[in-house]
């Protein structure tokens, strides 16, 4: 039933695109015949409503991987630069919360570890939808941000990292092997709001798998038990991600893309001083409204990294 809805929006979306064409040729036919400029502004319309369903199309068209329709987990990590870094990861966080939200997914953070003085110094969430994943992926990579430093007293320009990883959270029917004599799990008391009950129970959790050294937490939760599960299925996620790897044969070029994940190798500036522009070194494209970015606005990265044909199944 999921795989015929999926079948039925994806005719539904060029029979759309077929109706927006009739209609604007009817309209400019009327416009022509009538001399009517409010007709000719509605066929004008229409054509541009094709346009846009059919660059939807397009984009739909490359998120073709076994992966891609699958929901997201993101983490973001500040790099180097203290307090700096911290608020740039957070100043991230809700780019993409608000994303999301425009995009009419929906969002879960599992893990928020604060920083010292502003932002944080680590983060997980979960991003539910379909093709969550197949767009996220996109967003992989260093991201560096230039600014003049709120938290410099001299007013100086600072550069700041932090990184993102994007992995699809695994189907239940997926089959992964995780052996309890692999896990060492660590409960600690849950830092940041909630109460005083996060401040009397150790209810966070934190899963190192030994055999690959991949350690994943969560603390959203008030429920020890809940925390565990949801931090099995982000481990689950991991290894899901180290499987196809193997059976895909794509260690070398993941690999390649893991050593382009480093601090000095951002696929995508953020200027806000002298200048002010979004640039994805990746594709070229450029956006000098660096506000709107920051809202959630990276629609045309994620296409243009989709459209340039970068995106493949080992991204992320």
């Amino acid at each position: 039933m999921k795989r015929k809805a999926q079948l039925e929006a994806s005719i539904k979306s060029v029979d759309d695109i077929e109706v927006f064409i009739e209609d604007a040729e009817v309209l400019a036919t009327l416009a022509e015949e009538e001399k009517d400029a409010h007709a000719a502004d509605e066929a004008q319309e229409k054509l541009a409503m094709a346009r846009q369903a059919l660059k939807a199309v397009e984009v739909q068209r490359m998120l073709s991987g076994k992966r891609d329709r699958l929901n997201a987990i993101v983490s973001i990590h500040p790099g180097a630069g203290g307090t700096e870094a911290q608020d740039w990861s957070d100043m991230l966080l809700r780019m993409y919360l608000r994303w999301a939200e425009n995009s009419n997914y929906s969002t879960e953070i599992v893990d928020y570890q604060p920083g010292e003085e502003a932002g944080l110094k680590s983060v997980t969430f979960t991003v539910t939808g379909e093709f969550a994943y197949g767009y996220l992926k996109a967003e992989a990579g260093v991201h560096r941000l230039v600014r003049i430093s709120p938290f410099d007293a001299a007013k100086r320009r600072h550069t700041s990292f932090a990184s993102v990883f994007v992995y699809p959270e695994v189907e239940e029917d997926v089959a992964i092997e995780i052996n309890e004599p692999d896990l060492r799990v660590d409960t600690y008391r849950a830092s940041g709001a909630g109460g005083q009950h996060v401040n009397k129970t150790d209810s966070a959790v934190r899963i190192t798998h030994l055999p690959t050294g991949i350690v994943v937490q969560c603390q959203n939760e008030r429920s020890q038990h809940k925390n565990r599960a949801t931090a099995m299925k982000i481990l689950k996620a991991r290894l899901y991600e180290l499987k196809l790897e193997e059976e895909e044969e794509k260690m070398e070029a993941l690999h390649k893309e893991k050593r382009e994940i480093a601090w000095g190798s951002q696929i995508r500036s953020y200027v806000l001083q002298p200048y002010r522009l979004v640039k994805d070194h990746r594709t070229g494209i450029e956006v000098g409204n660096v506000d709107s970015v920051l809202d959630g606005g990276i629609d045309p990265f994620i296409e243009g990294y989709l459209m340039s044909g970068l995106a493949g199944e080992g991204a992320g």
